[in-house]
């Protein structure tokens, strides 16, 4: 090794040394959740086996980011994880939303958008559950 690709290489050496020391020693910082209301809601379809009516209920459900009191929402179909006995598949939508405080989701509850949506969409669903809760 050339003595300028020797000293590249020791730079580079260093430079990572001290970039893993510096970034062990970092505290691990605790960030305050900004929406501790966490509304979960899962779809069973009428028609299980359409895509069609599926992708309906996914852009129903991604209106209600609309709506000003919510905060995120995440719309998600069945994940093609591994087969397990705790693992339950036979959902087909699910919205998950977080709101700043009750009185958001509340407000959410009877809102335009979401009755508009459930106007629009419940001919889509069979079934419908709903998870709600506060981070602990």
């Amino acid at each position: 090794m050339n003595k300028s690709n020797r000293r590249k290489f020791i730079a580079t050496t260093a430079s990572l040394a001290i970039g893993t020391a510096a970034a062990s020693a970092m505290p691990l910082m605790v960030t305050e959740n900004k929406y501790p209301i966490i509304h979960h809601v899962f779809f069973w379809l009428k028609n299980p086996g359409s895509k069609e009516d599926r992708d309906k209920l996914v852009a129903g459900v991604k209106t209600l980011s609309k709506i000003e009191t919510v905060r995120e929402l995440r719309v998600g179909i069945v994940a093609d994880t591994e087969k397990r006995d705790v693992v339950d598949k036979s959902w087909a939508v699910s919205e998950l939303m977080f709101f700043s405080d009750l009185a958001g989701q509340a407000a959410y509850q009877n809102h335009p958008v979401h009755l508009e949506f459930i106007k629009n969409c419940s001919h889509l669903w069979e079934k419908v559950i709903v998870y709600d809760a506060v981070d602990a």
